[in-house]
């Protein structure tokens, strides 16, 4: 399953980084708040349409009630990411995005940590691989810091602000980290990525309307933003649905290679950040060739980082941590390891068959799920879920205006197909591999 993760873990950086480019919008006015709460809201309807769409409702209400108790791990996870979202509005208001990214891109290193503490990723792993997973995070952040050098902006705070700027970031990042503790606490219980995220995106609506109404003076005020931003609320809603898509790729990442290797791969959104930016915003025009090279070292320096951790499978002694970790979680909630245990193989439960004879070990399905089939029977609410979803999409286009924004159509098109093909492409190898698992 290593590869599966690694090929996740990279098509999650694509996604992520494509749905960042919306976020262009605020520089034509828009308030930060009203951005960040469509592409929540985007995300909102993205994480029920499509769990609907790939299992039905019907698995996921069963997954969540045998599961009861990581519930409320789901939405603490979407509270932190929230708070760590708005965290970075005021970093890079106070401090500019060049000094504020590589401060929240720690959160790799802090996950990385987490991982190794709580799941006992890296113990046994020896120390190749773990030098190739360390440096290959390091690698990572370290490039992540000359992009962000090389091609952002200083903010406007002021000096007066730098320390709550630098605290602001910090804490993103340390939030963003710790958000992945109920990833992993979730996946090594065999809890499918689809149900998590559907819980995860309750925590994020709430916090982060509770956020909006707070620092926006109120309902009336927040009201009256969103329909002055009506011709722009589509692209922003499209942002979150993309933005939805490259988390799940994360998180079974984050499932098949734990949070230590899948999210220092998911982290090379920046790259393709980076490529929206100077291809299709033309951000890097008149960038001088000290500039550029950083860009080139940066972007050199993250590509290694990331062929480094691809290249550091878990040994079987690291695995049986693994295991070792799976067996406390559930001794501790006194469920049935064998099931979960089949889906982290990316394999369901063994399916005995009609034709074998007696004293014969029927073989576990290459793909699947280990719920049995009739429980993951569709609903009839399925069907008005996704046309609700398809009816929002169609009222937010029905107003939407291009933004009075210079886009490059040709590189938008090229960099929509690339993400496009490792949909295809990724999505393809966990259908055949895991059913989705």
């Amino acid at each position: 399953m290593h590869n599966v993760g690694v090929i996740s873990g990279l098509a999650a950086g694509a996604w992520l980084g494509g749905a960042e480019a919306p976020t262009k919008l605020v520089a034509v006015g828009l308030s930060p708040f009203v951005v960040s709460l469509t592409m929540v809201a985007g995300v909102f309807v993205a994480r029920w349409t499509l769990p609907t769409l790939l299992k039905g409702t019907g698995y996921v209400i069963h997954d969540l009630r045998a599961r009861a108790h990581l519930v409320i791990w789901a939405i603490l996870a979407g509270a932190l990411w929230a708070v760590a979202n708005t965290l970075t509005i005021f970093a890079i208001r106070d401090v500019g995005l060049s000094v504020a990214f590589p401060l929240w891109n720690i959160n790799s290193l802090v996950g990385l940590f987490w991982g190794w503490l709580l799941f006992k990723e890296l113990r046994g792993a020896g120390a190749r691989q773990a030098t190739k997973v360390l440096a290959g995070a390091s690698a990572i952040v370290f490039g992540a810091c000359l992009l962000a050098y090389a091609s952002a902006q200083h903010g406007t705070g002021g000096p007066h602000r730098a320390a709550a700027g630098l605290l602001a970031a910090l804490g993103a990042g340390l939030l963003w980290g710790t958000m992945y503790i109920p990833y992993r606490k979730a996946y090594i219980s065999g809890m499918n990525p689809l149900s998590f995220v559907t819980v995860f995106t309750v925590g994020e609506l709430f916090t982060m309307s509770a956020l909006a109404l707070i620092f926006r003076g109120g309902l009336a005020p927040l009201l009256k933003e969103l329909a002055q931003a009506r011709a722009a609320l589509f692209w922003l809603f499209l942002g979150g649905f993309c933005w939805v898509l490259g988390d799940l790729f994360q998180q079974y990442a984050a499932k098949y290679i734990g949070i230590g290797r899948g999210i220092p791969l998911s982290n090379t959104n920046q790259l393709w950040g980076l490529a929206w930016g100077a291809l299709v915003f033309g951000e890097l025009s008149g960038k001088g060739g000290t500039a550029q090279e950083l860009i080139i070292a940066g972007s050199a320096t993250m590509v290694a980082g990331a062929v480094a951790i691809s290249m550091a499978e878990a040994p079987p002694s690291e695995q049986e941590s693994w295991r070792a970790s799976q067996r406390r979680e559930f001794a501790r909630y006194h469920f049935d390891l064998e099931p979960p245990e089949a889906t982290v193989r990316g394999v369901g439960a063994p399916k005995h068959d009609a034709r074998t004879t007696a004293g014969e070990t029927p073989a576990p399905r290459v793909s699947g799920d280990a719920l049995p089939k009739q429980r993951a029977s569709r609903r009839w609410w399925d069907v008005p879920i996704v046309v609700a979803a398809v009816g929002i999409f169609l009222l937010l286009a029905s107003g939407a205006r291009r933004p009075p924004i210079a886009i490059n159509p040709f590189w938008s098109m090229l960099l929509a197909l690339a993400m496009l093909g490792l949909l295809a492409a990724c999505g393809m190898v966990l259908w055949k591999r895991t059913r989705f698992s």
